[in-house]
């Protein structure tokens, strides 16, 4: 992407003005006077999600327990549905996909499947920069199988403590590890890892390897079944758009489908024979056999619309400017706010093929209170401990102005000595 920036007010109107994707902004809710970058926590409401959030509660109202059969998109198989809808943005089969539960209980679902500890591979290789949650699981799911998670799980260092390096994550694939899993999207900096890499790399070594792709799914293209990824986990509230505590997915590629769940459900048996109350478990015949219990139909209902929006922007479109939006802050940053008093630091990759949706600026000093100050002009960032103000611009509601005007901001608070 080669981009030629300059620093005025009038060329951000003019990136503006050039924008293919400008026309998707008037389709969500952006709260009054507000400058949200925060989608890598929380997107903005739709209103495609609105319209078919209101359409299930209708159904509700007016169909009851029959909606789970004759609703418009039958709830029976809702999740199935929206699994095979969002397929085409992860590189899937149809069959490969199912919108359920949430990330982390799919996270125990799926290592509970993949992490089989036999004779010598007994270990699991994560990261000590991962978010915390996966790394809970992780320890869980080794001290289940009765192994100790000290020894058990090999967590790939950070040189600085900010990137992560693919070699050495490479060179950790030794002969005791069972199962690799890693995000595809670092959550502090936005350091996106070569997930077609490593998958090749660690089926050379017959290693199973799955990834958490919460902060790249709805940002990032990804090709799952071409590079033969065997599994992955993401939720649908970030990039995606769903709406607070909606349904998370999980992918499984189909060489696995003769897999048994470590974690047996209900709504993971085949759908034909589901009803016919044995005590046998009979699994589906795609990812839907990784269901564990009835899907929330409420609270997925925002996911159709969500997912219709960004299919009709296309995420190649959406990524394209993404990575616009992203390079341009570095950009502005670059210019204007690197140098004394200023001293901001880029913490995420300036090379585009390595990074995410979003941009790390770090400070040295004060960075908490410039993030909080930032707040009172109507910017919604979010901050990462220790010295970490996330920005991560929606290419489908954010502007290239509003990129402008957070770089002003930036000045001035710092200029006026407001952060104190």
């Amino acid at each position: 992407m080669d981009n030629k920036f300059e620093i005025s007010e009038d060329f951000a109107k003019k990136l503006d003005a050039e924008d293919t994707l400008a026309q998707f902004r008037e389709r969500f809710y952006i709260p009054q006077d507000t400058i949200y970058v925060d989608g890598n926590s929380l997107g903005l409401l739709s209103k495609d999600s609105e319209t078919s959030l209101l359409r299930v509660i209708n159904e509700w109202k007016t169909l009851a327990i029959n909606g789970w059969f004759i609703a418009e998109r039958p709830w029976y198989y809702f999740s199935e549905d929206l699994g095979k809808m969002i397929a085409p943005l992860v590189g899937a089969k149809t069959n490969e996909v199912v919108a359920t539960g949430t990330t982390t209980v799919n996270i125990h679902a799926l290592i509970s499947s993949f992490y089989v500890p036999k004779g010598k591979k007994t270990k699991i290789l994560a990261d000590v920069l991962n978010f915390p949650t996966d790394i809970y699981a992780l320890r869980s799911q080794i001290e289940l199988k009765g192994l100790d998670p000290q020894e058990h799980l090999v967590l790939a260092p950070s040189s600085d403590g900010r990137y992560l390096d693919e070699k050495i994550i490479i060179d950790l694939m030794t002969d005791d590890i069972a199962l690799i899993f890693l995000p595809s999207v670092l959550f502090r900096n936005g350091q996106l890892l070569d997930m077609s890499l490593l998958t090749k790399e660690a089926h050379k070594r017959d290693i199973l390897i799955g990834f958490d792709c919460s902060h790249s799914v709805g940002a990032i293209p990804h090709y799952f079944n071409k590079w033969e990824v065997d599994f992955a986990v993401w939720c649908s509230y970030k990039y995606m758009n769903s709406g607070p505590g909606s349904s998370a997915y999980l992918y499984v590629n189909e060489k696995h489908f003769d897999r048994k769940p470590g974690l047996v459900g209900w709504f993971g048996n085949n759908k034909d024979t589901q009803f016919n109350m044995s005590l046998d478990f009979e699994p589906s015949d795609n990812a839907g056999r990784w269901q564990i219990s009835s899907p929330g139909i409420i609270g997925a209902a925002a996911m159709e619309g969500a997912v219709k929006i960004i299919l009709e922007a296309g995420i190649e479109a959406i990524r394209e400017k993404s990575l616009k939006l992203t390079s341009y802050l570095i950009y502005l940053i670059d210019e204007i706010l690197s140098k004394e008093p200023y001293n901001f630091i880029i913490g995420s990759p300036r090379d585009i093929k390595r990074r995410g949706g979003h941009i790390a600026l770090e400070r040295e000093e004060h960075s908490f209170e410039i993030c909080e100050a930032l707040k009172s002009y109507g910017v919604v960032p979010d901050f990462r401990p220790k010295n970490i103000i996330r920005i991560a611009p929606s290419a489908l509601y954010n502007t290239f102005h509003d990129i402008w005007q957070i770089v002003q901001y930036l000045k001035k608070i710092i200029d006026r000595g407001e952060y104190l």
